[in-house]
């Protein structure tokens, strides 16, 4: 159509028109009297629109996923954090009964000493008091802790106490080497003296040079005179190896300590001696034998080796 003066009028009349039906058309509602023109037009372009809306909906649901995603994210986020609540508070929870384990552990050994104690806690390692092996406890004067007293866990004998504070205390690890304890063997009562190596095994001078000693025989301390530093029957250790005896006036053995010097965590100061020398009854149980296999092998004569007479050959 060419663009005249006529051509320009009848564009501006349909355009009247068109408004006019809009206007009917909402103010009709439901009852809009072009109500059904609508529907056929539905009728006849739907198949168009859905055809054209099924080539825009990917870049429709992409851009809901995008959206979505953020959605996703910040659920994805609150699951994390409460997972790692979660495992903190398993963590927690598994570090409490470890701690409640070694308690339960250091009440027994102390009610089996009739050992008086005062629980406490490690809160630093030697590094604090120089190159001694050295642990800090959060208990002190305060708590009735003094110098000399000796130190235990649910395992064994983990030291004594060498200096004082009001709240906290020091103590010298049986492994380090100025530390030195009187020994009594379990069964033959062989006294010597053990003294720390580091981390290698404790070195025990007997007494008796010619003592019958053999590995895995078991020690304990010996205790001093008003039990100080060191109270009698705390476990130290077993022996690991036995040096030959070349007839000198002492035997030297080596012993692998009850006590992990490197995992302390709570611990017990011996405030109050026994009554009596509980002797070997604080030594936990002693293991059970494992049974050596027996295998019997029983010889069957194969069939090459019997004659024909039924003699073997």
């Amino acid at each position: 159509m060419r663009d005249t003066k006529e051509s320009r009028l009848l564009l501006v009349l349909l355009i009247a028109i068109a408004f006019a039906l809009i206007t009917v058309d909402i103010r009709g509602g439901r009852n809009s009297p072009v109500d059904g023109a609508r529907q056929a037009a539905a009728a006849a372009f739907g198949p168009i629109e859905n055809g054209m809306s099924t080539a825009v909906d990917p870049v429709g649901n992409a851009v809901s996923a995008v959206r979505n995603s953020g959605d996703r994210h910040d659920r994805l986020a609150v699951m994390e954090k409460e997972n790692a609540a979660l495992k903190a508070k398993l963590g927690s929870d598994d570090r409490t009964r470890s701690r409640l384990n070694q308690l339960d552990k250091m009440l027994k050994v102390a009610g089996q000493g009739q050992y008086g104690i005062k629980g406490a806690q490690v809160i630093a390692i030697g590094a604090a008091q120089g190159f001694s092996w050295t642990i800090t406890i959060d208990a002190g004067a305060n708590d009735g802790i003094k110098r000399d007293m000796t130190v235990l866990n649910g395992d064994g004998l983990v030291g004594r106490v060498t200096t004082v504070g009001p709240d906290t205390a020091t103590v010298l690890l049986a492994n380090d080497p100025d530390f030195t304890v009187g020994t009594r063997m379990e069964g033959n009562d062989e006294l010597g003296f053990a003294s720390g190596q580091g981390d290698r095994p404790l070195r025990v001078e007997l007494l008796n040079g010619k003592a019958e000693v053999k590995k895995g025989d078991r020690l304990v301390t010996f205790g001093s005179q008003a039990d100080k530093p060191f109270v009698p029957g705390v476990p130290v250790g077993v022996v690991s190896r036995v040096d030959p005896s070349g007839g000198g006036l002492t035997r030297t053995l080596y012993v692998t300590p009850y006590v992990g010097f490197s995992k302390l965590d709570i611990v017990g100061v011996v405030v109050a001696g026994p009554k009596k020398d509980p002797r070997d009854e604080v030594l936990p149980a002693k293991p059970k034998p494992v049974p050596t296999p027996t295998v019997t092998v029983t010889v069957t004569p194969s069939a090459d080796a019997t004659n024909t007479d039924g003699q073997q050959q």
